[in-house]
């Protein structure tokens, strides 16, 4: 009864069900205790109550199953009596009691398991050190993360032949990773990322040949030097991001997809290297020290979907060539020295017309294949750090299929804006600000349906804003600031709610109701400013002052040179003037 959303309490009179051996409840929405007449499946070699609402204490009586082998609950709000002296008769293979709310440490009496192969305590208030025992024990999966455990690493974790899969991450483990970690030549999964490790990165860990995922990110790693992982040929996932490295960019395994580098103190250029890893489809860099050009060589691989190079020294022009990549949907140029114009070809990016597919994953790992069912873990990387609507802010690496932005900001980049970026309809971002583009803003900016963030500011742009804007239905920032922009704002849609005037601030002469600033042709004598409206009855009033005074003035002139004289009438009294 898998995903059934089943809405109710497990019934106590399930223990009559006493020939069962698997009780599968996963990803319901099951509540209350689990029953301690659970016991009485005597059969039971499998309970899975993974992703429920259950609540309470874990059962001890659940490990006096003799022939219990698997236990999964996680995902639940469980919590472990500390107080419960078990000793459990069963011989697991495996637990998993990830998200349970368990305290305290680790539990020793799971050394007593002796065939225990997939341990999961992830994601719960465990304390105290990675235990002695756990390391002699010859599990192949080990998952702490989301814990609060500290302490060194024991050396003989990684002595076992068996070890495949080690997440530790977002602990509180700090010194010196061991120097024998390479001699775990099973390990595919090294997840150690959000930690206090410190030192270097020993060079034995590009023995592990059997390599796959390597998560080093968010410690306090340094060195001068790292490891070679060209002859990691299974290596896909490597993220090295927020530590202190400072050397070039490592040599690098020939079928790397993701490799984030990001906020170290990486230098050089764009080695050579990374044009051999022709599967690369995440190349994260940002907040290094990377100095010269964009080689037109990044063309080459084909399948990047996400080039995120910002804050370092790149200088010369964007080449055109960038066009090429057909998958890249995330270009991050921001924060570096690059000159020359915005390349017309960028309207070509494919991957940032078709809007992506909501139902699709944007990774799919060929790790997977010939990895055994339920033994790998939910892979998750450092976010993608992007500037998105004026804030530096992550992208869920699970949600980058949402995501399409161009961001070439904080450049020097000049000439006018591409009117072939219009055909990018798939962009939520796009972000050109400070730099010394001129000319007029193409009406074609109008067509991007999905832009949610549209930043022009710091430029030197003139003319109007184009009234086509006014049809985008997804903008909810536009930032056209410190230009030489005239004339009235687009009005309808979104437009209306762009009501903040620092976003059109330093221009010569916008005008509108955004800023309550009244345009020409909307003025008459109800709506004009107050003192426009004083000053024009003024000026009118001259008019007619001066109108009536000259009028007399210039036929009083005429009479007394003579130019009227009077006709006598028939009519008594009676004068007709005359036009002499």
């Amino acid at each position: 009864m898998i995903n059934n959303s089943l809405s109710m309490q497990i019934p106590l009179h399930i223990g009559n069900l006493s020939n069962i051996k698997d009780l599968i409840l996963s990803y319901n929405q099951l509540t209350g205790r689990i029953p301690s007449s659970i016991q009485n499946l005597t059969e039971l070699e499998t309970l899975n109550l993974e992703n429920n609402l259950l609540t309470g204490e874990i059962p001890s009586v659940l490990f006096n199953i003799k022939g219990l082998k698997d236990i999964t609950l996680n995902g639940n709000d469980l919590t472990w009596n500390k107080n419960a002296k078990i000793v459990p008769k069963c011989m697991l293979v495996g637990l998993s009691m990830n998200s349970c709310g368990i305290s305290g440490e680790i539990p020793n009496w799971i050394s007593t398991q002796k065939t225990l192969y997939f341990l999961d305590l992830g994601e719960n208030q465990l304390e105290g050190i990675f235990p002695q025992w756990l390391a002699e024990m010859k599990v192949t999966t080990i998952i702490l993360s989301g814990n609060n455990l500290t302490g060194f690493l024991p050396p003989l974790l990684f002595n076992s032949p068996n070890l495949s899969t080690l997440l530790l991450y977002q602990n509180n483990f700090y010194g010196e990773l061991p120097d024998n970690i390479g001699n775990a030549s099973e390990l595919r999964f090294l997840m150690l990322g959000s930690n206090n490790f410190s030192g270097k990165v020993p060079e034995s860990i590009s023995n592990n040949y059997n390599l796959m995922v390597l998560d080093l990110s968010n410690n306090k790693l340094s060195g001068q030097t790292l490891p070679d992982f060209r002859s990691n040929v299974l290596l896909e996932i490597i993220d090295l991001s927020s530590n202190e490295f400072s050397s070039e960019i490592p040599h690098l395994s020939p079928v790397t997809r993701i490799l984030v580098l990001g906020k170290n103190k990486f230098f050089g250029s764009l080695s050579g290297n990374l044009i051999m890893l022709s599967g690369l489809e995440y190349l994260c860099i940002h907040d290094n020290k990377i100095t010269g050009e964009l080689p037109d060589s990044l063309s080459q691989l084909s399948n990047l979907k996400i080039l995120n190079l910002r804050n370092n020294s790149l200088q010369g022009s964007i080449p055109s060539s960038i066009s090429n990549l057909r998958s890249l949907r995330i270009l991050d140029l921001s924060r570096n020295h690059l000159v020359g114009e915005i390349p017309t070809m960028f309207g070509n990016l494919v991957g940032m017309i078709e809007k992506p597919n909501k139902s699709s994953s944007f990774w799919s790992f060929s790790m997977w294949a010939n990895t055994p069912a339920g033994s790998f873990p939910s892979i998750r990387f450092n976010d993608l750090v992007v500037n998105w609507k004026r804030l530096i802010q992550g992208l869920s690496s699970h949600n980058l299929n949402l995501y399409t932005l161009l961001d070439l900001s904080m450049n020097q980049l000049c000439g006018e804006i591409p009117a072939s970026l219009g055909t990018l309809k798939a962009l939520k971002t796009l972000n050109i600000s400070h730099n010394n583009i001129f000319g007029k803003v193409p009406t074609s900016l109008g067509d991007l349906v999905n832009i949610e963030s549209l930043d022009l500011s710091h430029n030197k742009l003139w003319g109007s804003i184009p009234q086509s804007l006014g049809k985008l239905q997804q903008l909810t920032m536009l930032d056209v600031s410190n230009n030489n922009l005239t004339g009235k704002i687009p009005i309808g849609g979104q437009m209306d709610t762009m009501i903040d005037p620092n976003f059109y601030a330093n221009n010569s002469g916008l005008c509108g109701m955004q800023i309550q600033v009244l345009c020409p042709e909307d003025w008459s004598p109800t709506n004009l400013p107050k003192n426009e409206s004083k000053e024009t009855w003024f000026r009118w009033e001259g008019v007619w002052i001066g109108y009536s005074v000259g009028f007399f003035v210039i036929v009083g002139s005429l009479y007394i040179n003579g130019y009227f004289v009077p006709v006598p009438s028939t009519r008594r009294h009676q004068q007709i003037w005359q036009w002499k």
